[in-house]
């Protein structure tokens, strides 16, 4: 049975599709078929009713986090939909993306999230295209400069957004990104990897 919805700590997450534009040689989907006990692959990609079913009382969360086995701008309008719902019943939520949403959809989508997404995390790690191109295995031309021009379309927007890095990427990669959220104009988030 697919999940579409799963608790870790104060937070729930919702898993909205298997599909991604990266192949993270960090990531807990390469060569896993579970994350914290639960079967995140997707047979198939739930509506935002059966989403807005798993999640009932969003104030029940501190909040709901698009991230799941997937890249969760695949599915936008679906998002946007759960977006409105969660709001609309006094929850916050957050969006974790690889920053390809705009090539995904074929526009700049960063005027969307606005209003819709409390927090937009921009997983960066790697400060070049080169290093990028090795850690994060893209699989659309550009991925690097999309996520770019995303992070400053999101500043521009106005859009709460920040990046993250993994620790594995190692210290210099990491002060260096750093550098670059300076210049892009957003906070850098440094976070563990998980095992």
């Amino acid at each position: 049975m697919d999940i579409y919805t799963y608790q870790i700590g104060n937070n729930l997450y919702v898993n909205l599709t298997s599909r991604c534009t990266n192949r993270c040689t960090f990531c807990v989907r390469e060569g896993k078929t579970e994350y914290e006990g639960y079967a995140l692959w997707l047979s198939k990609e739930p509506t935002a009713a059966q989403v807005i079913a798993g999640i009932g009382d969003p104030k029940k969360y501190n909040e709901i986090v698009f991230c799941g086995f997937g890249e969760p701008t695949h599915r936008l309008d679906t998002m946007l939909e759960v977006c409105e719902y969660v709001h609309s019943r006094g929850g916050k939520t957050r969006l974790n993306t690889n920053g390809h949403g705009s090539v995904i959809n074929g526009k700049n989508i960063a005027p969307l999230l606005k209003d819709n997404l409390d927090t937009v995390n921009i997983s960066l790690n790697a400060p070049s295209e080169k290093e990028y191109e090795a850690v994060c295995r893209p699989q659309i031309a550009g991925a690097y400069g999309a996520l770019l021009d995303f992070a400053h379309a999101c500043r521009e927007s106005g859009v709460n957004a920040l990046f993250s890095v993994v620790d594995c990427i190692g210290k210099e990669a990491v002060e260096k990104c750093k550098v670059l959220a300076e210049e892009v104009g957003l906070p850098l988030r440094v976070r563990e990897m998980i095992e």
